[in-house]
């Protein structure tokens, strides 16, 4: 039996009918998975069960807040043992909505004066390029023509900066072109000048095993975070993992009632890491969730994961280089790239080619610049004068269409990609 054909089974909701515009009813093909996933049938199913059992989380004494709780608290050492952190008391896990609040969590809470150095690149998804330059002084390390980041650039930006740099915030792989970065590698790089590292993994979590304790001498990961709905699991859930003591010395990011240890009328106490962190009711379901679409990846393997989508991206990529008109953005050769291909078709505009994907097949891709605008802007060749100039005049910004591979999609759903593909171009160019 082809291994890869039974994937589908596990998740639900792909299967499901949806209407195109000429009436007919056909299965979707959600090739959008860059920006969120369908849950795992698993996922689901414990959902209905935990939900049964559904309490309070903190200090109330029913047997089922009691579950709720200690199911809970359980899930952090879980999550430790996942990134290879069993049983380091140094680090912890706190609880976040997604990716996006992890990083400005992050961001809060580690900073402490405005004139601190965060070096990040011009890669990176706005969730970690926005949040530092509100809160520090942001140095960027730019992309080569093929939109690649050279970590000897890292280096020597660290070297020049002669120590001043307090964090290094990097994307582990890249939203719009796929690009794996070696953060272990980069870690290493980052700790030999004093700096600490903070990883974006919300793009890698649900594609490549991630080791934060490292291999080598100091190649360890200080600071990560990413998102549930990335990795099929899409109940409102996301994780920051990092250094408890810098946690305890950080600074708060939300202030309320779970939070604190004691409330005087003149003061406050706060809890340390990571009750510190989670003020509010606690999202009991979603961190089940999450923690379950973890287990799963566990269990299907991430080399298998990695051997079916790299057939799935090799076979877009080979049969789109076939056609006249498709532009490819970014390396095809490249090896080290999750299943994310961006493109457009000349002559016709991204929007139109991600309506008419829609409209005849109900394939789902996205289009426009991927809440990485200061990146595809570089891939497309656009100037930042060039883009202002557009903003000014009110005229829409270039940008691409994407397809992004999940672990459910087959080479059948490319291959129907491609004649839809094929069916706008001879519609649209004349």
């Amino acid at each position: 039996m082809n291994k890869k054909l039974d994937y589908r089974k596990l998740f639900a909701g792909i299967n499901m009918p949806v209407a195109l515009e000429d009436g007919r009813c056909v299965v979707p093909i959600n090739f959008d998975n860059a920006a969120t996933t369908p849950p795992f049938k698993c996922v689901n199913n414990m959902i209905i069960q935990n939900i049964l059992m559904y309490g309070s989380i903190g200090r109330g004494k029913g047997q089922k807040s009691e579950y709720c709780t200690d199911a809970y608290e359980e899930a952090r050492e879980f999550i430790l043992d996942f990134f290879n952190l069993s049983n380091r008391k140094d680090y912890t896990v706190i609880y976040v909505k997604n990716a996006t609040e992890g990083i400005n969590l992050l961001a809060r809470s580690l900073i402490k004066e405005s004139d601190e150095v965060v070096l990040t690149t011009r890669m990176e998804h706005h969730a970690n390029d926005i949040p530092w330059r509100y809160v520090s002084k942001v140095e960027y390390i730019d992309v080569d023509e093929n939109g690649k980041i050279d970590i000897n650039d890292i280096e020597k930006k660290l070297k020049n900066l002669k120590g001043k740099v307090k964090f290094v915030s990097i994307s582990g792989a890249s939203n719009v072109t796929g690009y794996i970065n070696d953060i272990n590698k980069i870690a290493q790089i980052t700790h030999k000048y004093g700096a600490k590292i903070v990883v974006d993994a919300a793009q890698l979590i649900a594609h490549r095993a991630i080791n934060m304790a490292g291999n080598e001498n100091d190649d360890h990961i200080d600071f990560m975070t990413f998102s549930g709905h990335k990795l099929y699991a899409p109940f409102g859930s996301g994780v920051v993992v990092g250094l408890r003591e810098a946690f305890n010395d950080g600074n708060l990011f939300l202030y309320g009632g779970g939070a604190v240890e004691a409330v005087l009328d003149d003061n406050v106490y706060w809890q340390k890491s990571p009750g510190k962190y989670e003020a509010g009711t606690p999202n009991f379901i979603g961190v089940i969730a999450l923690v379950t679409a973890m287990k799963s990846l566990i269990s299907i393997g991430f080399d298998n994961i990695k051997t079916h989508e790299d057939e799935l991206r090799d076979h877009a990529i080979k049969k789109l280089s076939n056609i006249d008109r498709i532009v490819l953005y970014g390396d095809s050769k490249c090896t080290e790239r999750l299943g994310v291909v961006p493109f457009n078709i000349e002559g016709v505009g991204h929007n139109i080619v991600a309506e008419r994907l829609a409209d005849y097949r109900a394939i789902a891709v996205r289009h426009g610049g991927f809440c990485a605008h200061s990146y595809v802007r570089r891939l497309l060749g656009i100037s930042n004068e060039k883009a202002y100039n557009y903003i000014i005049n009110g005229v829409d910004m270039p940008g691409m269409v994407r397809a992004s591979f999940g672990l459910y999609n087959t080479t059948e759903e490319i291959d129907e990609f491609i004649d839809v593909l094929k069916k706008i171009i001879t519609r649209h160019i004349k």
